[in-house]
């Protein structure tokens, strides 16, 4: 194992000033090629995260319509408000969907240009995991509800987005 791949000792969590200021210039204005996949992921995380703001929104009654393509089979609400919509945790699973979202868009963004592998790799099993559970959903859309939500296809068409780089960088 080399000192990159190695795990500190204690992750600071609060980082220098000057690493903090360098951190933001690299983040902000480079064009590493690792950093522009980092972004790929993230602008792929930032999609989902939108859409499950929306459906959100709906499951915990802060707007009462769950806007739908008006095509058949298309039917949000009718896949948002299901029992198993509610059933993981006894909770709607959108909120737990944005908690996963921020989860791996930390890992996505933790670090600077250099990465250790493992970080590379645990943000491609986090990301290779959203992906797989993104998919069964789907399938659980057309099997369980015989419709389909265009919010968590958007949603599961932006987590795949992400999945290239993340197995990229995890090489």
């Amino acid at each position: 194992m080399t000192p990159r791949d190695a795990l500190p000792a204690a992750p600071p969590l609060i980082v220098r000033a000057s690493d903090a200021r360098r951190l933001s210039a690299l983040w902000r204005t480079s064009t590493d090629a690792g950093l522009r996949g980092r972004r790929r992921m993230l602008r792929g995380y930032l999609g989902a995260t939108t859409t499950m703001t929306v459906i959100a929104a709906y499951q915990t009654g802060l707007t009462r319509t769950l806007p739908e393509l008006p095509f058949r089979p298309f039917d949000a609400p009718r896949v948002d408000a299901s029992p198993e919509a509610y059933q993981l945790l006894g909770m709607p699973d959108a909120l737990l969907a944005l908690l996963s979202n921020a989860a791996t868009m930390a890992l996505i963004g933790a670090g600077g240009r250099d990465r250790p592998r493992w970080l590379r790799r645990l943000t491609a099993l986090k990301a290779g995991v959203d992906a797989a559970y993104s998919a069964k959903l789907t399938v659980d859309q057309v099997r369980k509800h015989r419709c389909l939500c265009s919010w968590c296809l958007l949603t599961t068409a932006s987590t795949f987005s992400a999945l290239p780089d993340a197995l990229r960088q995890a090489r």
